[in-house]
C-alpha cells in the first residue's frame, strides 16, 4: 500500500511484510514501507495501530514475528551489523529518556562513550556543542533532568539523540505534553536541523499541526498496513478513518493554519 518512490529518491529504510504479534493480537500484517532519503516521514494512525511498536522494530527493540527490515541496505537481523547503524541514527523517545542520575552534558557523552574512543575533552566540547545546536543555554550542561522543564528535556534528549551525527533521526511524539508555542518552536527546530544537516527523520507523532507544518510524507497505520503519501494525497483518500482524521475539526483547523 505504499506509494511509489519518486525519481531519484533513494530508499534507505524498507520494511517488506512486517508482521509484529503480541500473544493473539497481531498488530502489523505484511506491512510494507519505504522511507527515503532526506525526507520528514510523519507516522500516524489511531490507538492501537503499533506507531510506536514500528519505530522499535526498525530500530531492533521489538523482534519482528515475520518480515524483512533493511536500513542502509543492511539486514536488520545481521547482529554483526548492529553497532554500524546504531551509530547511524539517534532516537528521541516520547518522554526523553534521560538518565535521571546524569546531568544534561553526561547524558549527551553516553553515546559517544560508548561508540567511540574519543579524548574527555573532545567529549565535553562536542556535548557543549549540541547543547548549543539544539538551543539549549550552555549552563544546562551542569544541570540535571529534573531542574530543567519538559520542553527543555526534550531539547537536551534530542541533542543527546544527535551526539554522533547520525544519518536518521526517529522521534516519538516529540511534541507530546508541549504547549502550543512550545510545539511550534519544537517542530521549527526539527526542519531546521533536517535541512542543515541533511538529516532523514522518522516521526511517529498525533499532532496534526507537526504533520502539516513539517513532513514531506505521511505514513498512515490502518487495517494493520500501512498507507503512505503526501497530506494533499491523503485529503483525497476515502478510506473511513484518513477521512475522519483529516477532515475533522482538528484536521481542518491545522490546514487553514
Amino acid at each position: 500500500m505504499t506509494t511509489p518512490a519518486a525519481p531519484n529518491a533513494e530508499t534507505i529504510i524498507e520494511v517488506r511484510g512486517l508482521v509484529n504479534q503480541f500473544g493473539a493480537q497481531r498488530v502489523h500484517d505484511n506491512l510494507d514501507l519505504d522511507v527515503h532519503r532526506g525526507e520528514v516521514l510523519g507516522v500516524v494512525g489511531g490507538s492501537g495501530t503499533g506507531k510506536s511498536v514500528l519505530l522499535r522494530t526498525i530500530i531492533g527493540l521489538n523482534t519482528p514475528y515475520a518480515g524483512r527490515i533493511r536500513v542502509f541496505g543492511i539486514d536488520r537481523a545481521d547482529r554483526r551489523a548492529a553497532d554500524e547503524l546504531l551509530r547511524r541514527w539517534g532516537v528521541l523517545f516520547q518522554d526523553g529518556a534521560l538518565f535521571s542520575s546524569l546531568t544534561v552534558a553526561e547524558n549527551i557523552a553516553v553515546p559517544i562513550k560508548e561508540h567511540t574512543d574519543l579524548p574527555r575533552d573532545v567529549v565535553n566540547e562536542i556535548c557543549y556543542l549540541k547543547i548549543g545546536l539544539v538551543g539549549l543555554p550552555g549552563d544546562a550542561g551542569p544541570k540535571y533532568p529534573s531542574q530543567l522543564s519538559g520542553g527543555m528535556r526534550k531539547r537536551a534528549g534530542l541533542a543527546r539523540a544527535l551526539a554522533l551525527d547520525p544519518d536518521i533521526l526517529f522521534l516519538d511524539e516529540p511534541t507530546a505534553g508541549l504547549d502550543p508555542i512550545g510545539a511550534a518552536d519544537f517542530d521549527m527546530l526539527i526542519r531546521d536541523l533536517q535541512q542543515s544537516l541533511g538529516l532523514t527523520v522518522f516521526m511517529v507523532t498525533h499532532d496534526l499541526d507537526s504533520l502539516v507544518s513539517i513532513t514531506d510524507r505521511i505514513a498512515v497505520l490502518i487495517d494493520k498496513k500501512c498507507k503512505v503519501g503526501t497530506i494533499h494525497e491523503l485529503l483525497q483518500d476515502q478510506h473511513p478513518w484518513i477521512k475522519e482524521y483529516f477532515h475533522g475539526p482538528r484536521g481542518r483547523a491545522a490546514m487553514k493554519e
